[in-house]
This record gives structure tokens, sequence and C-alpha cells, in this order.
């Protein structure tokens, strides 16, 4: 019997096992709960979990909020005492669920786990299972998808609610109402959040044995449609600064254009993640490539004018020092007494006058 066959085997019996412990141990309450998500987070590499279990673990969410609770505690607790990698990748697919599908109660409780100033229950970057190659490289799937969900969760809050979330979808029209009643620093932290989470998608692991991997196919599905979801918000906040760029100051519009900078840098590694919706994605880039245009132009176009203003007050600053040079050198000797050169008396206000009006 090889390695893979045998660790296949010493799975099947560490389920039964662990099921058969909860049976004993769990209270008469949470018994059906710790089961659910005990069934629904096997030993199996083959296989993802069954959406069925999932249905079924995500169901206690829509009870009391002590239950909601109980579900992100057996959660958190299942995914930091493991150390197979086929179990915390599906307590991780788990914890996506929550975040597409979960109730209020079930978000709202998952939502405190990493930001409640304890115990960071994501943060499983020493995470290795060194038992098969398989394992070895689900590994590295293991530390990069608890960031990516880190990522999602942060990205959640900046926005307001659960990004790709079915229960808090929010209107297209509401949601550009929302954005357009934001100031300029706020939507470019919300930019600049969506940002980091598209980086992090990008930095999936490469790895040759897990290609074709049953639990990395299911990662990558719900990663593909978070990215359709961030980009959609992207492009709310973008086409926003489109109809702002006239008035965006020069800091403002510089941290614009590293954004857009940072996001095309994305676009190759990107693409692998959704085939679906070309038509929306195409469009989507075509937008990103417009704006960045518009924003070099709208620069080079302010830059231009600085530099034709600047020279402007240097010639008037010079025609004021010249005059000035004249009245000490001949002082009261010349006067005009004509009104056509009356102005000479107080050149200096015309000047900033014209300065003012050109600028």
């Amino acid at each position: 019997m090889n390695m893979g066959r045998l660790a296949n085997l010493m799975g099947i019996i560490k389920d039964k096992v662990s099921q058969s412990k909860a049976a004993i141990i769990s209270k008469p309450k949470t018994l059906t709960l710790h089961l659910s998500l005990l069934r629904a987070t096997t030993h199996d590499p083959s296989t993802p979990p069954d959406p069925k279990r999932l249905t079924t673990l995500l169901s206690f969410g829509h009870s009391s909020r002590a239950t909601a609770a109980a579900v992100i505690e057996a959660l958190m607790d299942r995914l930091q005492t493991t150390h197979d990698a086929s179990v915390a990748i599906k307590s991780l697919i788990a914890v996506h669920h929550i975040v597409k599908h979960g109730s209020f109660i079930l978000q709202d409780q998952l939502s405190v786990y990493p930001s409640a100033g304890g115990r960071n229950y994501l943060k499983l970057s020493n995470f290795r299972d060194n038992t098969t190659p398989l394992t070895w490289e689900l590994s590295s799937w293991v530390r990069w998808y608890a960031l990516y969900l880190e990522h999602l969760l942060s990205t959640s809050r900046v926005l307001g609610f659960f990004l790709s979330s079915s229960s808090s979808s929010v209107e297209m029209d509401k949601e550009e109402e929302k954005v357009s009643a934001l100031v300029n620093i706020d939507l470019l932290k919300e930019v600049d959040s969506l940002l980091s989470l598209l980086e992090q998608m990008c930095k999936t692991p490469d790895c040759l044995h897990v290609r074709g991997n049953p639990l990395v196919d299911d990662i990558m599905g719900l990663v593909g449609e978070d990215y359709l979801s961030a980009i959609n918000e992207v492009s709310i906040r973008v086409s926003e600064f489109n109809n702002r760029l006239g008035c965006l100051s020069l800091g403002d519009s510089v941290e614009l254009a590293c954004a857009l900078k940072r996001l095309e840098d994305c676009k190759e590694r990107l693409s692998v993640l959704s085939h679906r919706k070309r038509v929306l994605i195409e469009a989507f880039w075509g937008l990103i490539t417009a704006l960045k245009d518009k924003v070099a132009k709208e620069r080079a176009y302010r830059d231009e004018r600085m530099i034709v203003s600047t020279g402007r007050r240097d010639k008037a600053s010079e025609s004021a020092r010249f005059g000035d040079r004249l009245s000490r050198r001949y002082g009261d000797s010349v006067r005009f007494s004509s009104a056509r050169f009356g102005f000479n008396r107080f050149p200096n206000f015309l000047v900033l006058d014209s300065i003012e009006s050109c600028a």
C-alpha cells in the first residue's frame, strides 16, 4: 500500500473517531452542530465539502445569536487544532461560504473574530502538513487561502457590507448613490482596499501536484466569483472618479494614478480567475485604461498650466523690479500728467490683478 492510500485510510479512521468522540462529549444542544461540522470537513483530499453538509452547517445561523456564535467557535477551533491540510482547506471553504451565503447573525459573529483585538483565528502562516507530497503542496494553499479570507473580511469592513454576499447584495443604483456621497479620501480608501484584495488573488500558489485537485478547484471557483464582485465594485468607484476628474486635487490625482497602475499590473494574473462574463471583464479593463489615459492627460495639462502661470509671475516680478529701479534712479524727475499713464502710480496692483485673472 503506497503512502497516499495509507494516508486516505488513516483519514477515514480519524473521521470516524472524531464523530464518535463528538457524540460522547458534546452537549445535547450542540451535538448536531458538531457532527455537521465534522462531516463537512473530512480528511479526504479528493473531495470538496458536500454542499448539503455546508447548507446544514449554515442553517444553524438562522436560530439564536448564541447558536451562531457556537458555530463560529467550533469552526475556528477545528481550523486551529487540525494538522491535516484537507481539513484546514475545507474549514476555510466553510468560512468562505459563511461570507457568501451565511445569515446576518452568522456573518456578524465571523467578523468579530479577526477584529476583536484578540487572537486571529485565520492566521495560518506556519501551517505545514508533510504527510505526503500532495498534503505538503496543499499546505501552501491553506496559508494563502487563510490570508486571502483575511483580506476579504478586511475589505468587507471598509465597504460596509460583505463582498460577494447574497444576503447583503446592494442594488446598483443605491450603491452608486452611496459612492457618489463619499469624499475623495474615503473613496480612495475603498479603492485601495479592493485593490489589496485583487492583489492577493494574484498570489495563488504555483504547485504542480495539485492541478486538477477538487479542493483547489473549489477554492478557485469561489475566488472567481469574488473577482467578478470586486471588479464590479471597483468600476462603480472608478466611474465616480471619472466624473470628478476635473476637480481632483494634485494629491488625489497622483493617488488615483498609482491605484490604476497597481490594477493594470494585476490584469494578466487575474485573467485566469474567471472565464464567465467575458464581455463584462473586457469592458472593465477598457474603463481602467481609458481613465488612466485621462488622468495622465489631466496631469500633463495641469503641469503645462502651472509652467505658464509661473512664467507670467516671473515676468511680472521682473517688470516690477525694473520699475522700482527706475524709480530709485530718477526719483520724481519723471512725471506724466496725462491720465493715459495714470496706472504708473500703482503698477503693483494691476500686475497682481492681471496675474490672478490669467491664473
